[in-house]
């Protein structure tokens, strides 16, 4: 099952298990049961503190499933299926905590998960190509660790299609808490115990209103964001970070190649590494914070004010604005009512739960092309539909897409309507824009692929923004506010990289620092 590089791996990770761990089997004669009694049994070789126990007589439990716990005493750490793929880390990390390895999150998030009072029973459908789902997973497996309150078992939607049918699951992950839907996407731990933890944004509040004024405070904690607060604090000026998630858009993104020196890494694993780098200096990162409001400073050299969206204000004598971009919407009747119930926007998260359906994927450029060679492995058929009368994407990719037999590329279509029976996607309706006729398409799934739209809706009416939303910055990154400055794919810069946003944010913060200096 594991070659003999992951075994080697593996066996070097188990050496830290500090106290015996029981993987306790749930299995019948699937093919799939086969599979994943061949990979406990590897794991169990590798370390004598591991014992593998087959109870295959529990009522209500899944087969096949495993659970991961101590001998004599029940974690709730449970995986139904093989968490290969994108799940293995999670196994790793879960075998580990189970064995009383300590968790690297920040004490008092730990903290607050061991005081959190009541039954939290929480179940995580995921796909082994989803790279947003191992966080989710992960999260939940540390709370259920931590407390005796909470269990979590994390399924395979792949082999559990009637599960996934039965409860309209269509985006992956999807979380069910106490057999209610809880979320679904990309969620960090921090996020899920605000979610359960009714005065948690009242005590974080109350914290950040208690903080002293910084000198640069940064909005946003993607590429941009980090690297302004590592410029920043090399400064040796007190330096903050108030992210909605620190990594930003990059989290979403599978497969980066383009960034200098770096020849190609995944994006979750990327926005860890800016986060550690961040953390090598003296910067207060507040995560999961939405920025709401800015209030310019009254006086020159006076303090700029950041309201958030939990009450709390931050003061500081600069600030850099690095929010970021999200996907666009095609803003029809019926995209919202069929959100994660056919609609979606990520094809490596979600394409498995379409396997041998029919999908369509709306834009022509780069992303959208992608993701329908991607599509075009898993799905019966893809259609794709672009606005402008020829296709956007690189000429390599072209190439490609016309060469799969099962996908059909559709010029000058507008996209008008989603259809669907009421619980999910159905079809689609659009315009051809040669002849204006209306036509229609039946599908299961619809992935949207059409662009970006800047984080930048709080701002309107405090700084001057483009007809697009974008932050109008100068050579400097400074905007038309005094101390404050604009850096990334929020701002009116030409080209939205990875590259080019960590540049931008070194410059803005360069130029911070210069304003300090000079007021």
């Amino acid at each position: 099952m594991l070659d003999t590089t992951l075994q080697t791996q593996l066996k070097a990770y188990l050496e830290r298990l500090q106290r015996p761990v029981e993987l306790v089997a749930t299995l019948d004669d699937s093919a799939t049961a086969k599979e994943l009694r061949e990979l406990l049994n590897d794991i169990r070789s590798l370390s004598d503190k591991i014992t593998v126990v087959e109870k295959n007589d529990l009522p209500h439990v899944r087969k096949p499933s495993f659970e991961i716990t101590n001998p004599g005493v029940s974690t709730g750490v449970r995986f139904a299926g093989v968490p290969l793929g994108h799940e293995f880390t999670s196994l790793v990390l879960a075998l580990l905590q189970v064995g009383g390895h300590p968790s690297k999150e920040a004490a008092d998030l730990l903290e607050q998960v061991k005081e959190l009072d009541g039954d939290f029973h929480f179940e995580t459908y995921y796909s082994l190509s989803c790279h947003n789902c191992p966080d989710v997973v992960q999260a939940l497996n540390l709370m259920s660790v931590l407390n005796p309150g909470i269990t979590h078992t994390a399924i395979d939607g792949a082999v559990f299609q009637d599960e996934i049918k039965e409860r309209e699951v269509m985006g992956v992950p999807t979380v069910f808490l106490n057999g209610k839907n809880f979320g679904q996407g990309r969620m960090e731990l921090g996020e899920i115990v605000a979610k359960i933890d009714s005065g948690a944004a009242v005590r974080d509040a109350a914290k950040m209103n208690a903080k002293d004024a910084f000198d640069v405070l940064i909005v946003g904690g993607g590429p941009a964001g980090a690297a302004a607060a590592v410029y920043a604090a090399r400064k040796g000026i007190r330096t903050g970070v108030a992210a909605e998630r620190f990594g930003g858009q990059v989290l979403d993104t599978v497969d980066i190649e383009n960034f200098i020196s770096v020849r190609k890494t995944e994006g979750p694993q990327f926005a860890a590494a800016l986060e550690q780098h961040v953390r090598d200096y003296e910067v207060d990162i507040m995560n999961l914070q939405k920025a709401k409001a800015l209030k310019p400073a009254a006086t020159e050299g006076g303090m700029i004010e950041i309201e958030l969206e939990n009450g709390a204000t931050l003061k500081s004598k600069t600030v850099i604005l690095s929010t970021g971009a999200r996907w666009r919407n095609m803003n029809v009747p019926g995209e919202e009512q069929y959100r994660t119930k056919g609609v979606t926007y990520c094809p490596h998260c979600d394409g498995p739960l379409f396997k041998g359906k029919r999908v369509a994927v709306i834009g022509g450029g780069n992303s959208g092309i992608e993701a329908a060679i991607d599509l075009a492995g898993v799905v019966d058929h893809v259609t794709v539909l672009e606005f402008a009368p020829e296709l956007k994407a690189d000429a390599v990719l072209q190439k490609k897409v016309q060469s799969l037999p099962n996908v059909d590329v559709i010029l000058n279509a507008q996209t008008t309507e989603v259809n669907g029976d009421g619980s999910r996607v159905t079809g689609l309706t659009y315009k051809d824009r040669t002849n204006d006729e209306i036509r229609t398409v039946e599908l299961a799934g619809i992935f949207v692929q059409i662009g970006l739209l800047p984080n930048t809706d709080w701002l309107k009416g405090t700084v001057d923004l483009t007809k697009f939303g974008e932050i109008i910055i100068d050579a400097k990154g400074q905007t038309n506010v005094p101390g404050v400055f604009g850096a990334g794919d929020c701002t009116d810069v030409p080209y939205k990289q990875i590259v080019i946003a960590a540049g931008a944010g070194a410059t803005a913060a360069l130029s911070a620092f210069d304003h300090l200096i000079r007021h």
